[in-house]
């Protein structure tokens, strides 16, 4: 049987937790004990991601009732206010003064061709991979660092295998995920001395919204597949299994300011 429990009595912020690794890693919180806010942007058409959220989270309550209760906030995280009010949200809804864990996890990525990269394109993917990240990253850290005693708590930043390697069609994509790695780094060593540990995890090549149409192209996915020595692409799933191990003290109280990828062995396969 799989371990239970983990972070039973916990909260947790996730920014982006309705599709892809968030709603993932959110589940999988859940499963654990862990109540979870997740943030989304309100859009009618993820309206349907929202709703089967939602029930899923309801269903795993009713056969797991030590399960974590979820809530859900609308909001930018290109807004300096999104975090803020995200973390007053979940402690709110959860009637508790203690925030445990906080998911930085939205992002975009479109592909486009540097040369005929337009400006817009560039700062709007900055401005939700970065300073969103920034910025949710900070209101967590202020409630675990002021809000709350003790202080402490585990901040993930979800960076890319794209913070190490370049990629042609992602030259506005890459520095945004080097730059939240690097963000997990100086934050580790500004919190310590609250106990709140961060670090990153590095997914590589996961069909998520982002790539599906890109991995939706045969010929691409079997290069990708013949690249990978787990012999297949990631999916969501693969990412809640070292969220949790992150999230909990128990597993990785003395892990701060570490990169965790989560790509297959991608990577390392030079040859």
């Amino acid at each position: 049987m799989p371990p239970s429990g983990l972070l039973a009595g916990k909260t947790a912020v996730i920014t982006g937790g309705t599709t892809g690794i968030g709603r993932a890693i959110a589940l999988a919180f859940l499963a654990q004990g862990c109540s979870v806010a997740v943030n989304h942007l309100g859009l009618s058409r993820d309206q349907p991601h929202l709703d089967s959220l939602v029930s899923e989270a309801s269903e795993l309550l009713k056969t797991n009732p030590s399960a974590g209760r979820l809530a859900h906030l609308p909001g930018d995280v290109r807004d300096p206010e999104t975090g803020t009010r995200l973390v007053a949200f979940a402690l709110e809804q959860f009637s508790t003064g203690r925030l445990d864990v906080c998911v930085s996890n939205a992002g975009i990525c479109t592909f486009a061709e540097f040369l005929d990269l337009d400006a817009h394109l560039f700062a709007n993917t900055v401005r939700t991979n970065l300073d969103g990240a920034f910025y949710v990253v900070q209101a967590a850290a202020r409630q675990m660092a002021r809000g709350q005693t003790p202080p402490g708590g585990s901040i993930i930043g979800i960076s890319s295998i794209s913070a190490l390697v370049g990629g042609g069609g992602q030259t506005h994509y890459t520095p945004t995920k080097a730059g939240v790695l690097s963000l997990m780094q100086s934050t580790a060593v500004a919190l310590g001395r609250y106990s709140i540990r961060c670090n990153a995890l590095l997914p590589g090549t996961i069909k998520t919204q982002l790539n599906e149409a890109d991995l939706d192209d045969d010929a691409k996915r079997t290069y990708m597949e013949t690249r990978i020595p787990l012999g297949r692409t990631g999916e969501p799933r693969d990412l809640a299994g070292p969220a949790i191990f992150l999230a909990s003290d128990e597993l990785s109280g003395y892990v701060t300011g570490a990169q965790l990828l989560v790509d297959g062995g991608l990577f390392v396969n030079l040859q």
